[in-house]
């Protein structure tokens, strides 16, 4: 797998939280203050591949990131995504799920969040 392990290098105190099967760290491109990056210890290649256990984690640890960036920031909403496979836009095949805090005015018209992925099939 290419791009698989990139974030096995990331040292430690660069993590947010931590937790038995997770990391998280700020996007070092963040789409908006916050954007915050859920990586999985072990390497699985997308949510799909995550054990069971693991998928239970992450429900946890989402909601763990969330109350992390109220901590600094006060978000209107959130967008929570995750790539998986190349056709849906993966270029990092080491499972990471995007906690993107969301503020009002950030865009001039929001509705459709993720279903604008594919060119005008957000709006119905």
């Amino acid at each position: 797998m290419e791009n698989d392990s990139v974030f096995l290098i990331i040292p430690r105190e660069n993590y947010v939280l931590e937790t038995p099967s997770f990391f998280v760290l700020r996007d070092r491109y963040p789409v908006s203050p916050g954007h915050s990056l859920i990586i999985t210890k072990k390497l699985r290649r997308d949510y799909f591949e995550l054990t069971e256990e693991e998928q239970i984690e992450l429900v946890k640890v989402i909601n763990q990131v969330k109350e992390n960036i109220l901590k600094e920031y006060a978000p209107d909403g959130y967008n929570i995504g995750m790539n998986c496979g190349a056709a849906a836009g993966q270029t990092v095949f080491h499972f990471h799920c995007h906690v993107i805090p969301r503020y009002k005015g950030d865009m001039e018209d929001p509705r459709g969040g993720v279903r604008h992925c594919i060119r005008g099939k957000g709006y119905y």
